[in-house]
């Protein structure tokens, strides 16, 4: 393997043993005890539920290049998972307002857990099934856990500021050192023990059934809003009105999806833009490093959040800086002469690829706290699960429609449009925050008028 990843790697590492260590005062938060051992317990399922899906990650792509088949047919395979979480995932992960979180957790775990298998088949069928199953469980993933946690936290009488440190904690584990040892562990079974690229997910299933044995036995139940009178059309309706009634909620919605869209895009990508001319690239290695960026990002996030700095604020930079990142493919392609051997190592152009790939997982790791601290905050608890899969329909549309056509553009148009997308919601945020200032002064002006109504009859 190049001295280079090691080099981007142990740096990284630095930096981010150097974030962790160097905590002051005014990083950290005074928690009680029954507060540590509810989030230790959430952290541990989410790293769990984490782990069975970064173990997947590098050895998606590969697998099915492996049993055969080309860009397109992978496309068109990834399509399949994305519509499958529009469609089915939507109404699936809505249920769990009604029908309870815990119960759609588990319903992640059964449902992974089965699409993990189908990966032993080299039947396109058998694969579409499995990616169908795969794009479910990724909607209850990114909707129920979320939900359980803020409703439970809230049950419980918890701080409300105290949600932000199990937020961070959990990105950073599950995100981040999760998610590199899952890269790392992926590589062992599948290359340095022989196990091939099937293995990854064996161990993936397994992860997932120790999890959802925890579920089960540690977790109590709750919902949205359980009342008998309320259907499944109905849970949409109420979802519908409070996304058309609350623009904060709207633009949320908008920026989670630009964002998302654009970073699913880029997971699809960055194996083909590392390796254009089929050079030997450790996917491994590189997915881990990828995670210890996320990492680094989670860990910025912890100490912004602690210091309660507006998140409305500074995550219009964090657009701003991913954006750029995601554009340096086209402006290399255009300055770095590419290479014409076939299946060397990685280029000049590949490693300056790659260190802009990990300040925009930097970036993804600032996100995804940031983006859950404002849902927390904006989206109802009535319809939370069904809000938030309302916001992964655009944004699975958005995957869908650019798959479908990878083999039409190239790949540096690819990335210009996810760039454009990028910028789009660093404006979007700009404008959230503006609504936020404006309907935070109209309550406290009404809060005071309120309290002077006595004085003056």
């Amino acid at each position: 393997m190049e001295v280079f990843y090691y080099v981007v790697f142990g740096a990284l590492s630095a930096i981010v043993a150097g974030l962790e260590l160097g905590k002051s005062g005014k990083d950290r938060v005074a928690t009680t005890s029954a507060f540590n051992s509810f989030k230790n317990n959430y952290v541990l399922v989410y790293s769990l539920m984490m782990s069975g899906d970064w173990l997947q990650g590098p050895y998606v792509y590969f697998l099915y290049s492996q049993y055969g088949f080309d860009k397109g047919d992978i496309g068109r395979l990834f399509i399949a998972g994305f519509g499958s979480s529009m469609l089915f995932g939507t109404i699936v992960g809505s249920l769990a307002d009604k029908q309870g979180r815990k119960r759609a957790c588990i319903t992640y775990c059964i449902t992974y857990i089965l699409s993990c298998i189908t990966k032993h088949s080299p039947q396109y069928k058998v694969l579409m099934i499995g990616r169908i199953l795969g794009g479910i469980a990724t909607s209850l993933l990114f909707s129920a856990f979320e939900s359980w946690l803020v409703a439970e936290h809230n049950k419980r009488g918890f701080d409300p500021q105290w949600l932000s440190i199990t937020f961070s904690k959990a990105i950073f584990l599950g995100n981040g050192l999760i998610a590199i040892v899952s890269g790392l562990f992926a590589n062992l079974l599948a290359e340095n023990l022989g196990f091939g690229p099937v293995a990854p997910f064996d161990a993936a299933a397994c992860f997932l059934a120790i999890g959802m044995a925890i579920i089960m036995s540690s977790w109590s139940e709750n919902y949205g809003d359980p009342s008998d009178s309320k259907d499944l059309m109905a849970q949409f309706k109420v979802a519908a009105k409070a996304i058309a009634s609350d623009e904060k909620i709207a633009l949320l919605g908008a920026i989670q999806s630009l964002f998302e869209g654009s970073m699913y895009t880029f997971v699809f990508l960055w194996t083909p833009a590392l390796s254009p001319n089929e050079e030997d690239i450790p996917h491994g290695f590189i997915f881990a490093t990828f995670m210890l960026s996320s990492m680094l990002g989670s860990s910025i996030a912890s100490r912004l959040l602690a210091r309660k700095l507006k998140v409305e604020g500074y995550m219009q930079i964090v657009f701003s800086i991913s954006a750029v990142t995601l554009v340096l493919p086209v402006v290399t392609n255009f300055l770095v002469p590419p290479s014409s051997v076939k299946g060397g190592t990685i280029s000049f152009g590949g490693c300056l690829q790659l260190l802009g790939f990990c300040t925009f997982e930097a970036c993804v790791g600032i996100f995804w706290p940031s983006i859950m601290k404002m849902r927390s905050q904006y989206i109802p608890e009535e319809a939370r699960s069904t809000i938030m899969n309302f916001f992964r329909i655009p944004l699975n549309l958005f995957v869908c429609v650019v798959l479908y056509n990878v083999n039409a553009f190239p790949i540096t148009v690819m990335f210009g449009m996810c760039s454009i997308f990028l910028f789009m919601a660093a404006i979007l945020q700009r404008r959230l925050m503006v609504v936020s200032d404006l309907h935070k002064s109209s309550t406290k002006a009404q809060e005071m008028i309120g309290e002077d109504e006595p004085l003056n009859p």
